[in-house]
């Protein structure tokens, strides 16, 4: 920890750096990032509508998967938008107030973690129907569906408090330029000029904690679905149960792969460009794949899709 000086100036304001390596070719990152979010939202929202529109897709696995959808529109809303106006230029495009700073990292995290629990909830949904298919429509009623859904949201807003409250405790005293094209953690620790251990300590715990347990989640459902697997004399059968887990299995680990890669650690990270690319892997192509990821491997969202967007079905209404 540095001893305090009266010539400190505590920053008030960060300045984005984005990808200040790609200077020449910003406007062709730009058209990449905007088409890319563009999808995403309308990838998102079309499913969204599908699903609620649709009686036939009004089931356990596809209302989660609309609450997915809504994560990864405000996932990609949270930082894409910032990132763009700083590759054009926009009057105040790279710079973020301290307060803004913070906000943008709680609710990245907030929606980072709802992401997890409720990935862990899509795949108990999975085991039950699939392990215990009798009793599906017990365990995994509308009511349980609702409840599930709203502890993963409750749970998720819970985990960012206790970090973003010890980073809000550091101090900032310059230079203010975060070497990241959004406000994430490991750039901001490099710019406190206070003793970062106890931050470091708590989000390594905290992440930990939210991955392990979601994971645990995933890994148990996902151990007793292969072993029921196995015991289907019928290779037809495995197949076709196997195949309303893969799209899920698919997004479980572009998603946790990426996020064990970058918060299961304890130092600063050291490749901040490396980094970089790794951050917009998991918060802007990966929320575009994954609705693709469903849609493509999904029969009735195919379906679903193709009467919703059919001239028949609207001259038919």
């Amino acid at each position: 920890m540095q001893p305090h000086s009266q010539n400190w100036t505590h920053v008030t304001e960060f300045v984005m750096a984005g990808f200040a390596g790609a200077h020449e070719a910003r406007f062709l990152f730009f058209t990449l990032f905007l088409t890319m979010y563009l999808f995403t939202l309308v990838e998102n929202l079309a499913i969204i509508l599908v699903v609620g529109l649709d009686h036939r897709l009004w089931r356990p696995m596809y209302f989660f998967l609309t609450h997915m959808s809504c994560l990864e529109i405000g996932y990609t809303s949270v930082t894409v938008p910032k990132m763009l106006a700083g590759f054009i230029g926009v009057d105040g495009g790279k710079s973020i107030s301290y307060t803004g700073c913070l906000s943008q990292l709680f609710i990245f995290t907030f929606l980072g973690a709802t992401e997890c629990f409720l990935l862990a909830a899509m795949a108990y949904d999975r085991y039950v129907a699939i392990c215990m298919p009798l009793r599906y429509g017990v365990l995994v009623s509308w009511g349980t569906c609702i409840r599930l859904a709203g502890a993963c949201w409750l749970v998720g807003f819970l985990t960012p408090i206790l970090p973003i409250y010890f980073l809000s405790q550091l101090t900032f005293c310059g230079p203010n330029v975060v070497d990241h094209f959004f406000c994430d953690v490991s750039p901001l620790l490099a710019l406190s000029c206070s003793d970062v251990t106890l931050k470091e300590t708590t989000d390594f715990l905290v992440s930990l904690m939210v991955l392990l347990v979601s994971s645990a989640v995933i890994s148990v459902s996902y151990g007793n679905i292969i072993w029921t697997l196995l015991h289907i004399r019928s290779a037809a059968e495995r197949r076709k149960a196997f195949s309303t887990c893969a799209a899920h299995l698919t997004v479980v680990s572009l998603f946790y792969g990426t996020l064990f890669f970058m918060y299961v650690r304890t130092k600063v990270a050291s490749s901040i460009n490396f980094n970089k690319v790794v951050s917009v892997f998991y918060s802007i192509v990966t929320p575009m794949l994954n609705p693709l990821i469903y849609s493509l491997r999904n029969k009735e969202v195919k379906g679903a899709l193709s009467r919703a967007f059919s001239l028949k079905s609207w001259k038919g209404q």
